[in-house]
């Protein structure tokens, strides 16, 4: 999980309990304040559960398109040596149309980013 260090789960803080003095706390008070507590860490919880699922997620797309990349520009090197260098047909170009759409896919948006800056 991100490598947290979280020492209290929220069950954990829920049947914390303190021992009391003449002079200690309001326990209504400690418990207000413990159950805030509690619900920062359940959203916390499921925060990170949540980007943990976006990020593999991504990861599996940006994995799929990379491995068309590389099957298309394989197949595109193959058609070039088999149609001799410089001489492009109509697949060759749909190829490198397909090609140049997934390089605008996977890498697009980092150049947007850097242009926006």
């Amino acid at each position: 999980m991100y490598g947290l260090n979280v020492n209290n789960s929220p069950k954990d803080i829920l049947n914390k309990e303190f021992k009391f003095d003449t002079k200690g706390y309001r326990p209504q008070e400690v418990d207000e304040y413990l159950d805030s507590i509690i619900q920062d860490y359940t959203e916390f919880i499921r925060f990170i559960k949540n980007a943990e699922k976006e990020n593999q997620d991504l990861v599996e797309e940006n994995n799929k398109l990379k491995n068309e990349i590389r099957k298309l520009t394989m197949e595109l090197e193959t058609l070039s040596k088999e149609t001799g260098a410089g001489k492009f047909n109509s697949s060759n170009l749909d190829i490198l149309k397909r090609l140049s759409n997934l390089e605008k896919i996977v890498y697009g948006n980092k150049k947007e980013e850097e242009e926006e800056e």
